[in-house]
C-alpha cells in the first residue's frame, strides 16, 4: 500500500478534494468533518438531501412509530393505576403525514449544514472511471466527470432478500415498504425474529393488527445474551398473536386477497402448517451495497460475504480510497458508520488514528428496549473467557416501580481477576439512553469499584448500573445477595 498517501500535512489536508459515496449517517459524518478541516468535500447521494437509510427509511421513521406504539401500550397499561381512556381512533394518514414531516425536518437540516459547511451536494449516482475519477448521473439526467485526490465509499446497506419467498405481490413487504405504513392489515406475518422485525412488529401490533412472528432459531434476537431477551419475549407474546421459534417459511403465494405462507418446524403443529396473512413482512437482515459501478476498475478488494475489505484507519486495498459502515462490515449500525467516517477523515487529514473501539453498544428498540455492549455473556461462553456476571433485578429499583415496568434487569460483565467491567447488559424502559455509561466504563477501563464509587441519582433507572457493581462486592442496598 502507497505510505505516502497517509503522510498528508495539515495544510496539505486543506488542499485535497474528497468525494463521498453515499450521504448516510457515516457520509455525511465524514464529509462534514472534513469541510471542518478545510478539504474540498463534494457528497453524492441519490436522494434530494442526506440523511441516507438512517433518516429515509430505517432509525428515524421507525424510532418515530414506535414512539406512537408506546404511547398507545401505555394508555392501555394506565388501567392498572385507575385511569381509563377512550379506544385509541388512528388517522392513518395523518400518522403517516407526522413520520414523514419528522423526515423532512431532519433531512432538510442536513441539507442546510451541507451548504453552511460549502459541501457540494450532488444528488445522484457515481460510478468509478478510475481510482480518483467518477463519471455521476445526475437527478437532471445530466452527467459530470470529476476528478479527487480521495474517495470515501459510505454505500451503506440493503435489505436481504430469501430467493425461495420473493413473490410479486403488493402485499410483501420489506422493512421499506413496512415504513410507509399504506394500511393497518387485520393480519401480518413477520419473517424473522431480529431487531428490525420485532419494532415493526410491535408497530403493527400496537395499530390493532394481529402479528405473528417466525425465527429458524432456538429464540428471538439471536446473539444477544437470553437472560436479556426473556423479558422482551415474556411481554411480546402477550402483544403478538404467536411466535413460532425453530421454524421457517417454506412458501409464500397468493391466495385471494392475502398470501398463504406454510411453516415448518418440529413444533409446528399439522393443522398450523398453513395460514393466510393480509401482509407479510420479510426482514431476515441486511446485504452490503458493495456492487458500485466501474468498482473493479481500482484495487478495492471485496470479501466473499460482499463487505469492502479496510484496515483499521478504513483504508482499502486502493491507497486513494477508504470505505465505512455496512459496506465494510458488522455490526450495521448507523453510530459505528459515524465514528469510522470520522476516523477515515482524519487518517486522510494525517493523523495517526485508528478504528478500534472497546465497545459499540447495540439497542433493540421495543418495549422493553434491549441493550448491550462489549463483552456479552453468549460471547464469553463461546469464548471459554472466566468471567463474573452480576444483575440488579429491576423489582428492586423504586424508579422502575413508580412507573410500572419493574421487568427490566441490567448486568455487569466483569474480569474476577481485575474486576474490570468488561460488558453490559440491560432490558427495560430507556435502556437505550442507558447504555452509553456501559460503553464510557468499557472504553475508560472502569472498574467493578469505579462504577459502584459513583454517586448516581435517586429515584432513577441509571441507579441499577451502580447497583448491579454493588452486587458485584455483595453490598448492594436493595438487594440482599452476599458475595460468595
Amino acid at each position: 500500500m502507497n505510505e505516502t498517501l497517509n503522510q498528508t500535512s495539515t495544510e496539505e489536508a486543506g488542499k485535497l478534494r474528497v468525494a463521498v459515496i453515499g450521504a448516510g449517517p457515516g457520509g455525511y459524518a465524514a464529509a462534514f468533518l472534513a469541510a471542518d478541516l478545510g478539504m474540498q468535500v463534494t457528497l453524492i447521494d441519490p436522494e434530494v438531501n442526506p440523511g441516507g437509510v438512517c433518516l429515509y427509511r430505517g432509525c428515524i421513521p421507525s424510532k418515530a412509530l414506535l414512539h406512537v406504539a408506546k404511547l398507545i401500550e401505555e394508555a392501555e397499561q394506565a388501567k392498572n393505576w385507575g385511569i381509563e381512556f377512550p379506544p385509541a381512533k388512528i388517522d392513518l394518514a395523518r400518522l403517516r403525514s407526522w413520520k414523514e414531516g419528522v423526515v423532512k425536518k431532519l433531512t432538510g437540516g442536513l441539507g442546510i449544514l451541507s451548504k453552511q459547511r460549502h459541501v457540494e451536494y450532488i444528488q445522484g449516482r457515481a460510478a468509478f472511471q478510475d481510482s480518483t475519477t467518477l463519471r455521476i448521473s445526475k437527478a437532471d439526467a445530466s452527467e459530470v466527470v470529476l476528478n479527487f485526490d480521495r474517495i470515501i465509499l459510505a454505500t451503506g446497506s440493503r435489505p436481504a432478500i430469501i430467493p425461495a419467498l420473493k413473490i410479486d405481490s403488493p402485499r410483501l413487504m420489506d422493512s421499506t415498504g413496512a415504513l410507509n405504513l399504506e394500511d393497518i392489515p387485520g393480519s401480518l406475518l413477520v419473517v424473522g425474529g431480529g431487531y428490525i422485525g420485532l419494532e415493526l412488529g410491535s408497530v403493527y401490533a400496537a395499530l390493532g393488527t394481529r402479528v405473528t412472528v417466525v425465527e429458524m432459531l432456538p429464540g428471538l434476537l439471536p446473539g444477544a445474551d437470553r437472560d436479556l431477551v426473556l423479558p422482551l419475549h415474556k411481554r411480546l407474546e402477550k402483544m403478538f398473536e404467536a411466535i413460532l421459534l425453530n421454524t421457517t417459511v417454506d412458501s409464500l403465494k397468493e391466495d385471494g386477497a392475502g398470501i398463504r405462507a406454510a411453516f415448518a418446524g418440529a413444533s409446528v403443529q399439522e393443522k398450523d402448517r398453513e395460514k393466510v396473512f393480509d401482509r407479510v413482512l420479510v426482514s431476515v437482515g441486511r446485504k452490503p451495497n458493495s456492487e458500485i459501478p466501474g468498482l473493479e476498475k481500482t484495487r478495492v478488494q471485496v470479501s466473499p460475504r460482499g463487505f469492502i475489505e479496510v484496515t483499521k484507519q478504513l483504508q482499502t486495498a486502493d491507497p486513494s480510497i477508504y470505505a465505512i459502515g455496512d459496506a465494510v462490515g458488522e455490526p450495521m449500525l448507523a453510530h459505528k458508520a459515524m465514528h469510522e467516517g470520522r476516523t477515515a477523515v482524519e487518517a486522510i487529514a494525517g493523523q495517526k488514528v485508528a478504528f478500534e473501539p472497546a465497545a459499540i453498544p447495540a439497542v433493540v428498540f421495543t418495549d422493553p428496549e434491549v441493550a448491550w455492549c462489549g463483552l456479552t455473556e453468549t460471547q464469553a461462553q463461546k469464548e471459554n473467557r472466566e468471567i463474573k456476571v452480576a444483575k440488579f433485578p429491576w423489582g428492586a429499583s423504586g424508579r422502575a416501580v413508580t412507573i410500572d415496568r419493574p421487568e427490566g434487569m441490567t448486568k455487569l460483565i466483569i474480569d474476577p481477576q481485575t474486576e474490570r467491567v468488561l460488558g453490559v447488559g440491560i432490558v427495560g424502559a430507556g435502556a437505550g439512553e442507558m447504555i452509553a455509561e456501559g460503553v464510557l466504563a468499557i472504553e475508560m477501563a472502569a472498574l467493578a469499584h469505579d462504577v459502584a464509587m459513583t454517586i448516581h441519582p435517586h429515584p432513577t433507572l441509571s441507579e441499577t448500573v451502580m447497583e448491579a457493581a454493588e452486587v458485584f462486592f455483595g453490598t448492594s442496598t436493595d438487594v440482599f445477595r452476599p458475595k460468595r
